[in-house]
């Protein structure tokens, strides 16, 4: 390229909401508008402002669908009129363009630039472009390219807008194949001579090397190449040293060459880069220039809030990539979508293996299948080799899947593959992600596997909807630290199969729907030779955050959480918001730690890929994310603390529980899995366990307030040089003798490192004289004499008697099931996914919000939101709807969080002033975990309060109303 001139700015404009533009040859005639490119219709406020308040998504309020046209004079200089002259297009939909009035092109692809060779059509130095830009009728649904519950289905150019002129004689692409073990580059060229004759051509080359701060000064040996341009187009290739110290790419080293092949005697040049590295695998594990690599990687569905469209420049790309660097994230997975390269110039420049996919998330058949869509699998084949063509030569383009959760042919997803290696064996690549759910696939044409299970009960992530049941062991399981997934990877048993028959019908999630595919065969147990990663793990939701409302401040708005604020308030419950939040958000921190600690315990596991590190707004809204949509904190967590568990020194205790009774023995195993080219040589792993002052329970960080000491503490020699996971032996010691509640922090660390993990452990005293409360009729004596019951009945009758009751209820008719794990992904979404499937809907219940200072619960120090010693008392619950049975302004003792879209107020424990007498209710079955280290002293603490003057609750209950629930 000798010369590039930029259009963006002012260009003429006009909406075509009919389509009937080109008919009326709106081409050739002035537009009604103007509009600033680059940009989007959306983000200009053309079209007709809509009040509608989405609520399974985010709002766009000018969202327009259509056709567009897009008109700029454009001046050249005289000089220019007999070169090649190309319309660059970064980024758009589908287009069509006209030079004056003159018909020049149309381009359709959703990923790559639209790269418009105009030269025949430019006769003058002055002429007019005009481009029509249509979002309807694509030739595929274009996954999260298109949809509103990510960046939305913009019109628009976005991007590099500009003509690109070339000599006659040019380059028209250049493709990079690093040899790591040479320390060279093949270079592959594509080229042009529109001369009548062949030329021999000496070509000067340059390599720099670049890093994030630009050019580091250093540069490889120049050389010169002799090519010849044959007449017409051609290839070329060369392969060029980079000297004996060269720098490799990775992580760890970020450095890209920048790649200039210059022709001698021309202004023209082209430029490149690319990256000295190789990404391969093992059985088990990938590889990064032949050392291990974890990949601690998070779903990316093109999420920009404020432009409702992807960014395609480097410094946002570098601004919310460095923000997933500093919570540990390696690795970007590209939901159903592939970025502009402005992303893949950020990820070479920080480090990060990128895996774009195809925009598709459906069947691909073979011809002859049933649906067979030919002219749609093209498009997406086609769609696939314009990626690598664009995008291949960055370091960070590591691996290419084919889409997501697909079904259909097996034969047809290999050749597909095939095909694609067959033209660039740069990358790794991969069925796709999820496939064929519960009944999975290996195909020898695989690089490395992406899914969940390996059959309907060989689980490879901890948690799953209910249309996925079973559910995974964080939601299932008590709280521990020692599930690992490799005896689901290669299990002992082998009959481990998929369990279901080649070909039967079977009824699956799709998207937001359902659809009916059939399985696909595995003969016997599904058995993995290739590098495992876990799908879309965690998906934990957090309840909204309403202070988040005023910062849509651009393109999409939040008409959402605006109706959930509005629906919270017609409850009562709108001043427990900022509450339900961070109870809510605390407990999803919880759940991310083991799910991201059971893939780390796990030596099979490669990888995992989080969805997500951040909100995803669409979907019913499933706000999953310990970062808000803007990629900003919620607060629940910060950096460093989430590093303790995703990052590349994980260190790891391993444990069976969380509650302990004074003096009992505490054992754990303790590992590190360690990626970190940095060596450990003659390094411990130091435990300590500090004992941490109650009354600064809130605390979450290393730095504990409050007056802490350290109860124990020791060392553990980590072997020199360990690497990948390491098990370092196991520590025992007796957790000191309390006579109370006692919380204590499990400190890892390594001296002279910053790597740390923490683990919240709960003691308790023996309580060996502590009542189960069953079979007992009272507790205490005089005006403290507390009766016990399980009739309504019977509690109405002593109530009316001005007695206290504690009120322990064998059934509760409006209630929910108690359940201690926070809701998987969205309630509302996949609540009609399971009624449309007919299968169990999910509890859908977000966690506890506890009034941790209560007298009820001075004995049970407490956190206000749920923690493991919670965990049998919530499960052996039933939580009471107590919407119309008290007051808007009622409050629980011990409430559940529920979901946005029930909002049902929901007690566990709660008291009132109740006919003459006082109520405490309780509606966890005490009885059945009677013995229970934690329930003992929950049990202490309720009754201590109920006996004492203290139980006088002022709020009201009415015995008749409360009388409909049970």
């Amino acid at each position: 390229m000798i010369k590039k001139i930029d259009l963006s700015g002012i260009w003429n404009f006009e909406l075509d909401p009919d389509k009937k533009g080109i008919e009326a040859r709106l081409f050739d005639k002035t537009k009604n508008d103007t509009i600033t490119l680059p940009g989007t219709t959306s983000i200009a406020k053309k079209g007709t402002f809509s009040d509608k308040k989405e609520t399974g998504f985010l709002t766009d309020p000018y969202l327009f669908e259509g056709y567009a046209w897009y008109s700029k004079d454009v001046h050249i200089d005289e000089s220019d009129t007999d070169k090649n002259i190309f319309l660059f297009l970064e980024r758009t939909r589908l287009t069509k363009i006209w030079i004056d009035d003159t018909f020049a092109g149309e381009f359709d692809s959703l990923t790559t630039p639209h790269y418009y060779d105009i030269t025949r059509f430019v006769k003058k130095t002055d002429f007019r472009i005009t481009v029509l830009v249509s979002n309807v009728n694509y030739p595929t649904k274009g996954g999260h390219l298109t949809s509103p519950d990510t960046q939305t289905n913009w019109n628009g150019i976005i991007g590099e807008i500009s003509l690109r002129i070339f000599d006659k004689i040019y380059i028209s692409d250049v493709k990079t194949y690093p040899d790591v073990d040479k320390k060279s580059v093949t270079v592959i060229l594509k080229t042009v001579n529109d001369t009548a004759e062949d030329k021999k051509v000496t070509l000067n080359v340059n390599a720099f090397l670049t890093d994030i701060n630009g050019d580091t000064g250093i540069k490889a040996p120049a050389a010169e190449i002799q090519v010849i341009f044959a007449k017409g187009e051609s290839t070329a290739e060369f392969e060029y040293f980079l000297g004996e110290d060269a720098v490799l790419w990775s992580e760890y080293t970020p450095v890209i060459y920048r790649l200039e092949i210059s022709l001698c005697g021309s202004d023209e040049k082209t430029v490149t880069t690319f990256g000295l590295r190789k990404f391969s695998t093992t059985e088990t594990k990938f590889l990064i220039n032949g050392e291990p690599a974890f990949l601690r990687g998070k779903h990316d569905g093109l999420v920009f809030p404020l432009t409702g469209a992807v960014p395609a420049d480097v410094d946002e790309w570098v601004r919310v990539m460095k923000i997933s660097k500093s919570y540990g994230i390696n690795h970007y997975r590209y939901h159903t979508c592939c970025p502009p390269e402005a992303a893949f110039i950020a990820a070479d420049l920080l480090g990060i293996y990128m895996e774009p996919q195809l925009p598709f998330w459906g069947t691909l058949t073979a011809p002859g299948d049933e649906n067979h869509n030919e002219t749609e699998q093209n498009y997406l084949i086609e769609e696939g080799f314009r990626m690598l063509n664009t995008f291949g030569n960055h370091a960070s383009y590591c691996m290419m899947s084919l889409g997501n959760e697909l079904w259909g042919s097996k034969e047809r997803m290999a050749e597909i593959i095939t095909g694609y290696r067959n033209v660039d064996n740069r990358h790794l690549y991969t069925q796709g992600s999820n496939n064929f759910q519960h009944t999975p696939v290996l195909l020898p044409e695989d690089d490395f596997f992406v899914g969940v299970r390996f059959s309907k009960n060989r689980l490879i992530r901890g948690s799953y909807g209910m249309c996925d049941a079973p559910l995974g062991h964080i939601q299932w399981e008590e709280p521990s630290t020692t599930h690992n997934y490799d005896k689901e990877i290669v299990p002992d048993d082998e009959n481990s199969g998929n369990g279901t028959d080649a070909g039967e019908e079977i009824e699956i999630q799709y998207g937001t729907g359902v659809k009916k595919v059939k399985a696909a065969s595995a003969d016997g147990p599904l058995i993995p030779h290739i590098p495992v990663v876990t799908h879309e793990i965690g998906q934990y939701a957090v309840y909204p955050n309403f202070k988040e409302i005023p910062k849509y401040t651009g393109v999409l708005k939040a008409r959402n959480f605006e109706v959930f604020r509005d629906n919270l308030d017609k409850k009562g419950m709108l001043d427990q918001a900022d509450d339900f939040f961070y109870a809510s958000g605390m407990l999803s921190v919880q759940c991310y730690k083991e799910e991201l600690e059971a893939a780390a315990r796990s030596s099979l596991v490669a990888g995992y890929q989080i969805l997500d590190l951040q909100d995803f707004p669409g979907q019913g809204t499933a706000l999953v994310g310990i970062l808000d949509a803007f990629m900003d904190s919620k607060g629940h967590i910060t950096p460093e603390e989430w590093a303790g568990f995703c990052s590349d020194a994980i260190l790891l205790a391993q444990f069976e529980k969380y509650v302990y009774t004074s003096g009992e023995n505490f054992k754990a195993d303790l590992a590190i899995r360690y990626y970190n080219p940095e060596k450990l040589t003659g390094k411990k792993l130091h435990y300590e366990l500090i004992c941490r002052d109650v009354s600064a329970a809130e605390t979450t960080g290393f730095a504990v307030n409050g007056e802490t000491s350290v109860v124990t503490s020791g060392d553990v020699k980590i072997p020199d040089g360990a690497k990948e996971l390491v098990q370092l032996g196991g520590i025992s010691f007796a957790m000191p003798e309390t006579d109370k509640t006692a919380v204590y922090d499990l400190i890892l660390t390594i001296d002279g490192t910053p790597y740390k993990n923490k683990y919240e452990l709960y003691c308790y005293p023996v309580n060996d004289d502590v009542l189960s409360l069953e079979n007992i009729a009272s507790i205490g004596e005089g005006d403290n004499q507390v009766f016990i019951t399980n009739e309504f009945t019977e509690t109405k009758s002593l109530l009316k008697q001005g007695k206290k009751v504690l009120f322990m209820p064998n059934e509760v008719k409006e209630s929910l099931e108690g359940f201690y794990c926070t809701d998987f992904w969205c309630y509302p979404m996949f609540r009609d996914i399971c009624e449309w499937m007919k299968k169990p809907v999910a509890v859908g219940t977000m966690g506890l919000l506890i009034d941790s200072s209560h007298p009820a619960l001075n004995d049970f120090a407490t956190h206000r939101y749920s923690t493991p010693q919670w965990y049998k008392i919530v499960s052996h619950s039933r939580c009471a709807i107590l919407d119309d049975v008290t007051d808007k302004d009622y409050r629980p003792i011990v409430q559940m969080a529920d979901n946005f879209e029930r909002n049902h107020k929901l007690g566990i424990l709660f008291e009132g002033k109740a006919g003459d007498g006082k109520l405490m209710v309780c509606t966890s079955k005490l009885g059945e975990i009677a013995e229970s280290t934690e329930v003992k002293q929950f049990i202490k603490s309720l009754v201590n309060y109920l006996t004492s003057d203290v139980f006088a609750p002022e709020k009201e209950l009415d015995l008749e109303k409360l009388e409909t629930i049970f």
